[in-house]
Formats: structure tokens, sequence, C-alpha cells
């Protein structure tokens, strides 16, 4: 099974949100708080280090998907990833004119992980909406963690 996490405001939150309640940390971001443009100190929303490596050790291939839109910024994401001890995985991004739908499709995701955007407008900054039942789509709430998700990655198919 290969799961796709989206990073920013899933796996994924601006430095100043540590310790903070969820919905301060969408105030921060809709606010654009410093800490919100400084990629690469982003730090683990609370258990997603965790649940992604229970994922893979429960033997889901984990790529993930950044919100940045070059190599270079991905690869920003891919250190910060390290850092924190994400499980390794590719690091995919929208290439021009595509849509995190179609970055989903090329990454061959059967599980999408990513957040309601609730900061900057919600579904229309989302994969699910473009991608219907062919691949199943998990949403958490903005900057809330991956706490509540399964451990076992086959039953993110029946979340």
């Amino acid at each position: 099974m290969r799961v796709l996490v989206f990073l920013h405001g899933s796996a994924f939150m601006h430095a100043s949100a540590a310790g903070r309640p969820r919905a301060e940390r969408v105030r921060q971001s809709r606010q654009r708080e410093r800490s919100v443009t400084d990629f690469g100190c982003y730090v683990p929303t609370d258990a997603a280090v965790g649940k992604v490596r229970a994922w893979q050790r429960g033997g889901a291939d984990v790529s993930y998907l950044s919100s940045r839109r070059s190599a270079a910024d991905a690869r920003v994401d891919r250190d910060v990833l390290d850092r924190h001890g994400f499980p390794a995985g590719p690091v995919f991004f929208r290439e021009p004119g595509e849509s995190y739908a179609d970055v989903a499709r090329r990454a061959a995701a059967d599980v999408v992980v990513e957040d309601d955007c609730e900061s900057i407008g919600g579904s229309i900054e989302m994969a699910a909406p473009g991608l219907g039942d062919a691949v199943r789509c998990i949403v958490v709430p903005e900057f809330g963690g991956l706490a509540h998700l399964p451990d076992d990655p086959a039953e993110l198919t029946a979340t």
C-alpha cells in the first residue's frame, strides 16, 4: 500500500505553533506569523513522526507531498523530515499546471493523508476533491496532528 502524507499543516507545522492549541496555530497561519514562511524550521505536528513510522513498519510505502513547487524547496522539506526522524521516502511537489490530485495520481498513492486547509481556504487547496473514489483520502484538522489515526496502515483504508 502506498501512503502519501501531506507535509505542511498535516505532518509539519511552523515552529511557533509548537505547544500552542490548534486554534492558535490556525490563527498564526492566517496572520502569516513570521515562522509560517520559515519552512526550514518547521516541526512535526502531534504524533506525526511516530504515526508515519508505524505505517512504514506495518508495510506501507510512505511518500510525502509538499506544498512547495520546486525541487530545491522539496529538498528543504526532505531536510526537515530527516532532522525530525521521519521515515525515508520521496517528497513530491506540484509541477507547473498540476493539482495536488494530479501529484497523488503520479505518486500512485492508495491513501492520501492531508489536512483540511482551514487557514488557507479549505477544499480548493486539497487533493481529495479531485480524486473521487480512486484513492482513499483521509482528511485531518489542519495542525491537529496524526495521533488519532490508526497505527496499522491497513486500517487507513477503512477509516
